[in-house]
């Protein structure tokens, strides 16, 4: 796509130590008005970090060295809700408004669409990689679906219990789990044949939002309505869940890092949280502006990002 549209900004040169004597935060301008609501760091050290400006349609990429950002327009009606890195490095954008996965090359930004059929008007969420190559996402309006990036033949499948597919993991494995926030429930995708089985947690109606792989394919679950973070085995099959503190916790997003730790974005406490489940303590990194809205979170080594689309900023958390 030749039309860019490019922004410069300055990194809000406000790093401060967070309340962990290993964690220091640094905060970064996007666009007024991107209300960034998904991120998705590049693998290598020091690399872009990408967003999706779901206020503006577009994708955006900082530069952290230089806190300099640039957006390229997905097209007329877009709504970018996930981004994720895929495999080939290229950006994969779930984009609720042109109802469509789109691919944009990172060094390029040509721009490949891949439209849903035109009768599954999916609200699509978010996507993730199984272990063969292919393209997994859900959509609330009450699907899921595949997309082969190598031959561009996509399937949708109707949620065995309707609406609410919100977010998406891949364990190490390369199975695939998804959350029901409307449904309360997390599934498993048999990846072969595309059945999806529901597997419901302890506590009912508790809203199951996203989901997270640690690296032993467990699987953590943002539990919104009842503030809790919980954790399913599939090996064993057990569940294990803690509250988060605060007295109105709304955990949004749930990402495991490389030392498996978990960290939460809670609406509720305004804040991200880091959960250590060895002492089972957690950790509380405020925004320093109120109503900042942290939603996805992902990360690399030593870096963990999060996009504050109430505040248009994004911050990075970084620890040894």
């Amino acid at each position: 796509m030749g039309l860019k549209l490019w922004f410069a900004t300055l990194a809000c040169i406000a790093s401060t130590a967070g309340i962990a004597a290993d964690v220091t935060i640094e905060r970064f301008r996007v666009p007024e008005g991107a209300h960034p609501h998904d991120v998705a760091p590049s693998p290598e050290p020091g690399g872009p970090v990408w967003y999706t400006a779901q206020g503006q349609g577009a994708l955006g990429v900082l530069e952290p060295a230089s806190g300099k950002t640039r957006q390229i327009p997905l097209g007329k009606g877009s709504s970018p809700h996930g981004v994720i890195v895929g495999p080939d490095r290229a950006l994969w954008i779930t984009d609720s408004g042109l109802n469509a996965i789109v691919r944009v090359d990172p060094k390029t930004f040509d721009i490949t669409c891949y439209p849903l059929p035109e009768d599954r008007n999916a609200n699509l969420n978010t996507a993730a990689f199984d272990g063969k190559g292919i393209l997994w996402f859900t959509g609330q309006s009450g699907i899921y679906g595949r997309l082969d990036p190598a031959t561009g033949s996509m399937r949708v499948f109707d949620a065995p219990r309707g609406r609410g597919p919100y977010g998406i993991t891949a364990t190490p494995a390369g199975d695939i789990y998804y959350a029901s926030l409307a449904g309360s429930h997390i599934a498993r995708i048999d990846t072969t044949t595309g059945e999806a089985h529901p597997i419901d947690p302890p506590t009912p109606q508790q809203g199951a939002r996203r989901v997270w792989s640690d690296s032993t394919g467990r699987i953590w679950v943002s539990e919104w309505q009842s503030g809790q973070l919980s954790r399913y085995d599939p090996k064993t099959r057990e569940w294990r869940a803690w509250r988060l503190p605060g007295s109105d916790p709304h955990p949004y997003a749930v990402y495991a890092d490389q030392q498996d730790r978990v960290w939460i974005s809670d609406f509720g406490a305004n804040a991200v949280l880091r959960f250590d489940p060895a002492t089972e303590r957690f950790e509380s990194f405020p925004s320093p502006q109120p109503n900042a809205a942290i939603r996805q979170i992902l990360g690399r080594p030593g870096e963990t990002w999060a996009p504050e689309s109430g505040t248009d900023h994004i911050t990075v958390y970084r620890w040894q």
